[in-house]
């Protein structure tokens, strides 16, 4: 498959880091560092646009490690980007931590995923089939 993308950035097209790695990192687009304080959260730009693929999303994701050493993540996550929009790719990150974190230009910020997805028909019915676990919900299934 080849995504057509546009480029806005100072920095290059996002990539995959490793030969089996699903996500592909992407970095901050910023003229001037951000600081998000605690619990703040923010729109961080990309630079980058692109057309998906009929039956694709993108899904943006946050990265492990600024998730775990910073607290730091995506608010929405994962966030989705359709097929058919244009503008601009834009990262919703939260601070999670008791402190201030500062984003620099250039920094990786986030991961995206392209998925393929299914449209399905919803057809109304009175009652679902049967199954074992029927309505057991949230924890249902015990602690261990």
């Amino acid at each position: 498959m080849k995504i057509e993308i546009i480029n806005g950035s100072h920095h290059p097209l996002p990539k995959y880091a490793t030969p089996l790695s699903a996500g592909m990192d992407l970095r901050a687009n910023l003229e001037t560092p951000v600081t998000l304080r605690p619990f703040e959260r923010r729109l961080i730009p990309t630079g980058l646009r692109m057309a998906l693929p009929e039956g694709y999303e993108a899904q943006v994701r946050p990265r492990s490690g600024l998730a775990l050493k910073k607290g730091i993540t995506v608010l929405n996550t994962p966030g989705t980007i359709d097929a058919d929009y244009r503008g601009e790719v834009c990262v919703i990150l939260i601070n999670l931590s008791t402190e201030d974190f500062v984003i620099e230009d250039g920094e990786r910020i986030a991961q995206m995923v392209i998925a393929r997805h299914e449209q399905p028909e919803l057809i109304e019915v009175e009652e679902l089939c049967e199954t074992e676990r029927g309505e057991g919900g949230f924890g249902h299934s015990g602690v261990k």
